[in-house]
């Protein structure tokens, strides 16, 4: 069977999304690489990383789709009105290539969702927060609740098979859109394996580099709303008042439209002093600021899984996390949950953390093991037995 594998995040900035999809690609092309049954090919709409990677695998190759106003706006179109056959017979881009290369079944990477195609296709969902949470202004504002709907509604609809990464994910896409649960399969997000790379910078070139205090606490996520770094500032602030503590905070991830209302706060509660905006931070600099930190806090509002807490657990950094749907079947005993709506008890467990060595030790060793369990190379074999399962029903068909 010839099998597509659409990648969309070429862009490192977009964060977590980006760092799940290398990180697979790489798994699944080694894992795949002696599968005769099989053959593979990397759907791009731009320049990938991958063909180096590629080289030595006769059974992979890249394909390049492109796009123009006008196939967006057909699916646009077919998105309103996905009953109608006449635009149905208007291919998008990713269907035309695949049909030009005979490809039989593509899997989406990522959680961005395309168009809906008579091709058989895997898609992958990390959040339908939209859903979920529709007040934040990235999911709810500017038509983006509506074209979320759109996209999700129309593209999961007509998935072969849907992979989640926790059973509260499988749940939403059975209730949200009706998806039948033999159709949907939890595979865990792998911890990424970047964090143990050879190439990593090191701790003192991090801190010569941005100029880091010797000791902060480390939240690196992308500059929306649902990432609540607001209540974190609040924390921050109480620890100082009520314990007499000032702690540094180091904030990496790219502006979203946020930033600016961050920094207004940071001026506000007087914490200019302590509170260091990194901004994206490339990715073999990563490892070096968890492991640099005395701490993760990560108080995301979102979910159900967040990959930032598995990378910290690979570099032996203990983590404070939101106590939110799907995180304890995510992470179990491995973190000092938190009530990320709480100030006052994200200072408590940041106190915590701060003064209970064995506490902190305890979190370090567990985080440690539970970063082994999962990880990109079962990830992978998993979804080639979907596919190779799924080749013993695509057979029957030209």
């Amino acid at each position: 069977m010839r099998v597509g594998i659409f990648v969309s995040n070429s862009d490192p900035q977009i964060g977590g999304g980006y760092t799940f999809e290398e990180d697979l690609i790489k798994a699944f092309v080694e894992e795949s690489q002696n599968n005769k049954e099989h053959e593979f090919y990397i759907i791009s709409k731009n320049k990938t990383n991958y063909n180096d990677l590629i080289k030595k695998h006769q059974n992979f190759k890249i394909l390049y789709c492109y796009e123009n106003i006008f196939t967006r706006i057909i699916e646009n179109l077919k998105r309103h009105f996905f009953t109608s056959s006449f635009l149905s017979k208007f291919k998008g881009p990713i269907e035309r290539l695949a049909n030009k290369n005979k490809i039989e079944m593509i899997w989406f990477t990522s959680g961005y969702c395309y168009e809906a195609m008579d091709i058989p296709y895997i898609a992958t969902v990390f959040d339908l927060q939209h859903r979920a949470q529709p007040w934040f202004p990235e999911v709810g504002n500017n038509g983006q609740w509506a074209a979320r709907e759109l996209i999700y509604r129309y593209f999961l609809s007509k998935a072969s098979y849907v992979i989640v990464g926790t059973e509260v994910g499988r749940q939403e896409v059975e209730f949200f859109y009706q998806i039948p649960k033999y159709r949907i399969h939890k595979l865990p997000h792998p911890t990424p394996s970047y964090i143990l790379s050879l190439e990593n910078k090191s701790k003192s070139y991090i801190r010569k580099k941005y100029n880091l205090p010797e000791n902060f606490i480390f939240y690196p996520a992308q500059f929306w709303s649902h990432k609540n770094h607001i209540n974190l500032l609040l924390a921050i602030k109480i620890i100082k008042e009520k314990y007499g503590l000032k702690l540094n905070l180091v904030l990496t991830g790219s502006d979203k439209g946020n930033k600016d209302y961050i920094i207004k706060n940071v001026q506000k509660l007087n914490l200019s002093n302590q509170i260091y905006i990194i901004g994206f931070v490339p990715k073999n600099e990563m490892a070096a600021f968890y492991k640099s930190s005395s701490m993760l806090a990560y108080i995301s509002l979102c979910g159900p899984e967040n990959l930032p807490p598995l990378e910290a657990f690979s570099a032996e950094c203990p983590v404070i996390s939101s106590h939110i749907i799907g995180s304890e079947e995510q992470f179990g005993d491995t973190v000092l949950f938190c009530d990320p709506t709480e100030p006052n008890d994200i200072a408590e467990k940041i106190y915590l953390m701060l003064t209970n060595p064995d506490l902190k030790k305890n979190l370090i060793i567990k985080g440690i093991e539970r970063a082994k369990k999962f990880n990109s190379k079962e990830f992978s074999n998993k979804v080639l037995k979907i596919i190779n399962d799924f080749g013993k029903i695509r057979r029957n068909w030209n």
